[in-house]
């Protein structure tokens, strides 16, 4: 374990979605290739596969599903952002994924500035996306939020500060979210390089160490499940 995610591990309380929902109302939704009950459903429609995790959350007695660091997953093969023929079809998620309804609150994981935003719109895309800059015990490291309501873009300026917990933005509908069921990408990336107001969420097996390298597992910090 690095020097960042040691830092991360020892961070307590941290909540990206609403405070108010305790975590025991949270289950883990597995988007895998390997979950064959997804073969039952229209991952190329946005409302079959919102009904889809709304009954799940029903099933488990539950108001937030959550999941998919590192997951292999067959839900990108519809949008051309992750294949062309020149490169290998990116399908390895690289964020932790919240899934909840519409217009749920967003907090800012931890101290943080805002380093850039933009709306990344397109099938399959984050739509609108803020990235946070924070600087903490001598490293330097970023938050990405994607899929997040348009609104959450009007007035934001960098380096606007936000206080960890403190709301950030609310999550986008289908209309705005690259045409996903509601739920919020949340990434830790550690060398942003030039990116502004979008990273890389989805890789190539290829590039799978490089990536999980620059981009710890959100539940250390998070720690929704031990």
């Amino acid at each position: 374990m690095n020097d960042l995610e040691t830092t991360l591990k020892n961070i307590q309380n941290v909540k990206v979605i609403d405070d108010s929902i305790d975590y025991q109302y949270y289950f883990p939704l597995d988007l895998s290739v390997s979950n064959n009950e997804l073969s039952k459903h229209d991952l190329n429609s946005a409302a079959d596969f919102e009904n889809y995790i709304e009954n799940q959350l029903i099933l488990n007695k539950s108001k937030v599903a959550y999941g998919g660091y590192n997951e292999e997953r067959n839900l990108y093969k519809r949008s051309q952002i992750f294949k062309n023929q020149e490169t290998e079809e990116r399908n390895i998620h690289l964020g932790l994924d919240l899934w909840i309804k519409a217009g749920t609150a967003v907090l800012a994981a931890l101290d943080g500035r805002i380093h850039s935003f933009d709306n990344n719109a397109g099938l399959g895309d984050y739509g609108p996306t803020i990235i946070l800059e924070h600087r903490l015990e001598h490293q330097q490291f970023y938050t990405l939020y994607g899929h997040l309501a348009l609104e959450s873009l009007d007035n934001l300026e960098i380096g606007a500060f936000f206080r960890k917990g403190e709301q950030l933005a609310t999550l986008g509908d289908t209309s705005v979210n690259g045409d996903y069921a509601p739920h919020l990408h949340f990434q830790i990336i550690k060398n942003l390089e030039n990116n502004l107001g979008d990273y890389p969420g989805v890789c190539s097996k290829k590039d799978l160490a490089f990536y999980l390298e620059n981009c710890p597992d959100p539940n250390l910090l998070l720690k929704i499940q031990a």
